[in-house]
């Protein structure tokens, strides 16, 4: 298939990348870790991942030798390792990525493999097959969301929904939310107050927790979601003090100021929500449709779980976005494109493909695996009727080339936490995350070119 002649990416156009740090690295938690799927190539041939360690087991590794003959070779992601490799022109064959915030940063710099032909010539990934959740692996160089494919998610959720313990419910009695209107996010945090229970000046029981994947593109989506968007039209700037974001940011800190779930100045010990759902002590979980993989594990827990919509603003659009997609690209200068992209098959379209998709930890992104999503039992029916009615709320929530999630996460946990404790006034955070945040940009769009 296609290569593309002339030197390695220099160094100078990873600048913002190594500045940034990994990107968007608590994905991983939020059910986008990877796995494998079919192609055709000579034998022996190896390919070359750069992944996380719970993206692709070992037992996967064996299974892909003997279902398509490849011998995959892992190396741990790593930022500036993968800096390294392009820039020293031996880059690996694939390498994982969170769609919603990497497709358009590597994309702009021109190191990612366009994959319309791939995907043209393939009996496995039809591109009428793909659910417009791995439109996030799109860019038409300005906007994320249309334009050549560069990766695709290995499954995903809508991760402004949230699951809901009934019986802490109906302990605080609180009524449960509808499972096919949302409510507001003004409603969803008075909840989330009257379901919190603290003993000692200890909390014992968060009523909710909403932090979304990052916090820089949790906020994007809330402030698209009140009507606005957070970035400039040509990505180059954030603006915090529009009506609509103001509305965002003024939320999320009223949220953490109210100490109902875990923040950068409340941590969960437990790091993420699974355990701390599980353990009883968590009333509402923002993790979209994934966590019932954990969930459904749990014959005492399962019964009592909802899942419901994403939350609107009032007076804003109802939007249920993806703010991972996590999945695999190729970069450009890749030396076994034909065996990579063989890989890249069988992960996303065959047998690794179809156990993801039975599993329940997130919904599949070929629209023909759906059928296998868990419907069993009663419980499972009633989530994924919710689930299936909330999907035409998706919509692609266009992220900045010019930045890591990552770089604009650290800059947001030092400038905020005044703000979530009450020190600082949410205008004044308004404007010191402008000035932080757009500095970070407008180096990120120099260095673009």
């Amino acid at each position: 298939m296609r290569s593309h002649a002339g030197a390695p990416p220099s160094r100078r156009r990873f600048l913002t990348l190594a500045a940034g740090g990994a990107v968007a690295g608590s994905a991983a938690l939020n059910g986008c870790a990877l796995q494998v799927s079919t192609g055709v190539s000579g034998p022996g041939e190896t390919v070359t991942l750069m992944v996380k360690p719970d993206d692709i087991s070992p037992e996967l590794i064996k299974q892909a030798q003997s279902d398509i003959g490849v011998k995959i070779v892992t190396v741990r992601y790593d930022i500036t390792k993968l800096i390294g490799m392009m820039t020293n022109g031996s880059p690996p064959d694939l390498v994982r990525g969170v769609g919603a915030v990497d497709a358009p940063y590597f994309a702009a710099r021109d190191v990612m493999e366009e994959l319309d032909s791939y995907f043209a010539a393939s009996s496995v990934l039809k591109a009428d097959d793909l659910d417009p959740v791995n439109d996030l692996w799109r860019y038409d160089g300005r906007m994320q969301g249309k334009g050549p494919r560069y990766g695709m998610a290995k499954d995903f959720s809508q991760d402004s929904m949230y699951w809901c313990n009934t019986a802490l419910f109906d302990k605080a009695g609180v009524d449960l939310p509808p499972e096919t209107e949302p409510v507001t996010y003004e409603q969803w945090l008075e909840s989330a107050k009257r379901l919190t229970q603290r003993r000692n000046g200890q909390t014992t029981v968060f009523g909710g927790s909403y932090n979304g994947v990052l916090t820089p593109n949790l906020l994007a989506s809330l402030t698209v979601s009140a009507g606005g968007s957070l970035f400039s039209d040509d990505f180059a700037r954030v603006d915090f003090t529009t009506p609509e974001a103001r509305k965002a940011l003024g939320w999320y800190v009223d949220y953490c100021r109210a100490r109902v779930g875990p923040s950068i100045i409340q941590p969960d010990p437990n790091t993420w929500d699974g355990p701390t759902y599980q353990a009883n002590r968590m009333a509402m979980s923002n993790s979209g449709y994934w966590l019932g993989g954990l969930i459904n594990g749990d014959e005492k827990l399962a019964p009592l779980s909802r899942l419901a919509p994403a939350p609107v603003f009032e007076g804003g659009a109802r939007i249920s976005p993806c703010q991972a997609g996590t999945g695999l690209w190729m970069p450009r200068k890749a030396r076994n494109k034909d065996a990579a992209w063989r890989v890249f098959e069988w992960f996303f379209g065959e047998a690794p493909a179809e156990a993801r998709a039975s599993s329940g930890w997130g919904i599949p992104t070929l629209k023909s695996l759906r059928d296998l999503m868990p419907h069993q039992k009663g419980y499972e029916k009633r989530v994924l009727e919710v689930q299936e009615a909330e999907l035409q709320y998706f919509s692609v929530i266009a992220f900045t080339p010019y930045a890591t999630a990552d770089s604009l996460y650290a800059l947001f946990n030092q400038i905020a936490p005044a703000a979530m404790k009450g020190d600082m006034a949410v205008d004044t955070l308004a404007g010191r995350l402008n000035s932080a945040m757009n500095e970070q940009l407008k180096r990120g769009k120099e260095q673009v070119g």
